[in-house]
């Protein structure tokens, strides 16, 4: 039988045809790795903590008087929202573990009105949601630490229980200061600042926000009907040695000086989330 030479590739041509094959096999293996790399990156510094007072019970007038106290809802949903909606991921922590309370005041629709369908979706999250129901405590967070770019404290009276008496809070924050990473504390959260000594704090001199003195005043006399043992954050803060500054009592207010984000009160999300997502940003 004859053959059809036509049809035979000479030995070179094959040999640069499978030199071209293992040429491109080679490049795909090496983007595929690209791109696990990458992914594997992105979710190593995707991640941010949210660390939460368990507390639901605050003591008035001297101890005389019991109220009910906890996280306040919006505070922390707000600011929940907007980080995850930018492809972050959250992990939460609480002083032992336990379930994060609930400051029944955040359910009044005042403050939400500037979002009020998103208060029955918070509530329902508040409720259901696996992750949130069981944190982890703050000494495997303070472990865990390089894991995550950012920091959440939301505000709400609970905070001035429990996490502002825990002996990891300064150290939670001094390790996420060490590296510059995103810190953001809510209305009443700013006073945690003071729980670390001033030769050892490294916030000191930062411009600095939190729920201000006439808003305190406020909430005391027409809210709780009575005074906490702890108060006048914002006159400790400048005592301490950060520079305070305030918007009007009630109204949207936030700041950033550097890494730290802080704000006033629970009509200041939206300025808060613009900040501190900025600077995720730039710590990504």
């Amino acid at each position: 039988m004859e053959v059809n030479n036509d049809f035979i590739i000479p030995t070179s041509e094959l040999i640069k045809l499978k030199k071209y094959k293992m040429k491109q096999i080679t490049k795909a293996i090496i983007l595929f790795i690209s791109l696990l790399v990458s992914t594997s990156t992105f979710a190593q510094n995707s991640k941010v903590l949210f660390v939460m007072s368990e507390a639901d019970t605050l003591l008035l007038k001297k101890g005389k008087k019991k109220r009910s106290t906890g996280v306040f809802l919006n505070e922390f949903y707000q600011a929940y929202k907007a980080i995850i909606n930018e492809g972050y991921t959250v992990d939460f922590a609480t002083p032992s573990g336990g379930k994060a309370s609930i400051d029944q005041e955040s359910l009044n629709d005042d403050y939400w009105k500037e979002n009020l369908e998103m208060k029955q979706e918070a509530i329902d999250f508040w409720e259901s949601n696996t992750a949130f129901s069981n944190p982890m405590i703050l000494e495997e967070a303070i472990e865990r630490e390089s894991e995550y770019i950012g920091l959440v404290i939301p505000g709400g009276q609970g905070l001035m229980v429990d996490l502002i008496y825990d002996q990891n809070t300064p150290e939670l924050l001094k390790s996420f200061a060490k590296d510059q990473k995103a810190i953001g504390l809510i209305c009443h959260a700013p006073s945690l600042i003071t729980t670390i000594p001033k030769n050892d704090n490294p916030f000191i001199g930062y411009n600095v926000n939190s729920v201000t003195g006439f808003e305190e005043f406020y909430i005391e006399k027409f809210i709780m009907k009575g005074k906490p043992k702890n108060r006048k954050i914002a006159k400790q803060l400048k005592k301490l040695g950060l520079k305070y500054e305030k918007g009007r009592p009630g109204k949207s207010f936030a700041i950033r000086d550097r890494n730290l984000v802080t704000s006033q009160n629970p009509y200041s999300g939206n300025k808060f989330n613009t900040l501190y997502l900025k600077a995720l940003e730039e710590v990504k």
